[in-house]
């Protein structure tokens, strides 16, 4: 798998090269479950613009089915089915709202209740740019949220989402108030600079301009359970990705409340 994943001579998926066989959750003849980089597509968009983690695991074993799906900035545990039995199987749960999907993700600012529930309809924007919105007339969307770390300017959280909505948590927040860091699409895409979270922040000789602790969507897909093909519940959970643990570490260091 990992040749086949992190080999860009392997086919013409060059983007792939960081994609290796450690990002691999579990796999057995019924599904594979993978930790998805941030910067890479589950499935093919429209225009076909750009390989997906599809693509590639179609490239190995010839037969990959969506189940769901993550956004393309958005880390973290996703499955997908090798045969059209499991496939039905899992996606059927999804529908019925029977998985537990956990996310983590870090936003601008500190809610007023520590923990508390988002329940308000979505629909596609208007403006018909591949956005959502939250609308009297969308369809159901229910957010279960807590926070698990306050700091100075962000607060780190959990995200419990009980439908499945196109960009459930990135429109909720944003209704509320509290757009998830480096949102391009709800919030003001500013990346995160040490600099503004350390007081005497000096930039080293060596560097002309200052790097960004994280410059994408601070969202991870911490957590998914569901029930494999003999009912079995089968819970993983997608570790937290390099940058996201450097701008935690940052922050608790200098910009703890």
């Amino acid at each position: 798998m990992k040749d086949a994943l992190n080999n860009p001579a392997n086919g013409h998926h060059p983007s792939f090269r960081g994609l290796s066989s450690s990002d691999i959750l579990f796999e057995n003849d019924d599904y594979i479950v993978i930790n998805k980089p941030s910067g890479f597509l589950s499935i093919p968009d429209r225009m076909q613009s750009e390989p997906s983690l599809k693509d590639a695991l179609l490239e190995k074993y010839g037969n990959i089915f969506t189940v769901h799906r993550l956004d393309k900035a958005t880390s973290g545990v996703i499955v997908f089915a090798k045969n059209d039995v499991t496939h039905r199987h899992l996606s059927q749960q999804f529908e019925e709202r029977s998985t537990r999907k956990i996310y983590n993700g870090l936003v601008i600012g500190q809610p007023a209740e520590a923990k508390g529930v988002i329940e308000e309809p979505i629909a596609e924007h208007f403006s018909g740019r591949g956005m959502m919105m939250t609308a009297d007339k969308g369809k159901a969307a229910i957010t279960e949220y807590e926070t698990l770390e306050s700091f100075k300017q962000f607060t780190w959280m959990q995200f419990h989402i009980l439908t499945g909505r196109t960009h459930q948590i990135r429109v909720h927040m944003k209704h509320v108030g509290h757009p998830i860091v480096c949102d391009e699409l709800y919030g003001d895409g500013k990346p995160v600079l040490l600099s503004s979270i350390k007081r005497r922040f000096k930039l080293s000789k060596a560097e002309e301009e200052e790097r960004p602790l994280l410059n994408r969507l601070a969202l991870h897909a911490f957590q998914l359970s569901f029930k494999d093909i003999e009912g079995k519940e089968q819970h993983f959970e997608a570790s937290l990705p390099k940058d996201l643990r450097a701008l935690l570490q940052q922050l608790r260091k200098n910009n703890s409340r």
